[in-house]
């Protein structure tokens, strides 16, 4: 990872230019097997970096989780069709990484404040699914990942209220799960909730 900064010895700030210099997937994923069906897999954010570029079909960087939200939100509003996949990074890497208890807090409120907006730019058979990659505690010692399970959230029109899926086997789940909803190749890794979700 590439983490450009400015400023003066004693007095660095990061810049929002961070880069990830990744390894290619060592076998298609479900990016791969949505493009390969020929609808869009749009990143918004590091999702570019973090796949080696391989499955995308259009990308956007993105300064902060506020542009995350924004670029989100104005591909929902465009003619695309499959997935629109966005990393709201600063949640890890501004507050996660840096133990920032307070700053974690009020980007979850800045980001819970869009979500109306983002809901009301759902169409009638979108679904948006919410979660995190990997555990990040701000309270706990350190700087690196922590092991708690990660949150998943599922709404849509089509989606079932008041569902508990329960801890999962996987985090290979989601994946599995969006392949089918888009009805597209199946991944080799993952149980697909679809069924338990779809009304």
């Amino acid at each position: 990872i590439a983490r450009p900064f400015v400023g003066q010895p004693g007095a660095f700030e990061r810049t929002s230019n961070r880069r990830d210099y990744s390894l290619s997937p060592f076998e298609d994923t479900v990016l791969d097997n949505i493009k390969n069906s020929n609808l869009d897999v749009i990143g918004v954010g590091k999702i570019e970096d973090i796949f080696n570029k391989q499955g995308i079909t259009e990308a956007i960087h993105t300064k902060d989780n506020m542009d995350g939200v924004d670029q989100t939100i104005n591909y929902m509003k465009k003619e695309n069709n499959g997935l629109i996949f966005t990393n709201l990074v600063d949640f890890d890497s501004k507050y996660g990484h840096r133990r920032d208890v307070k700053g974690y807090k009020e980007a979850l409120e800045e980001f819970d404040a869009r979500i109306p907006e983002i809901l009301e730019n759902m169409e009638e058979d979108d679904i948006l699914i919410i979660n995190s990659d990997h555990g990040n505690d701000p309270t706990y010692k350190g700087t690196d990942h922590t092991r708690e399970y990660i949150p998943m959230l599922i709404c849509g029109k089509n989606v079932k209220s008041g569902l508990n899926l329960g801890t999962r086997s996987s985090f290979a789940d989601i994946g599995a799960t969006v392949a089918d909803l888009l009805n597209v190749k199946m991944p080799k890794h993952g149980n697909s909730f679809k069924n338990d979700i779809i009304k």
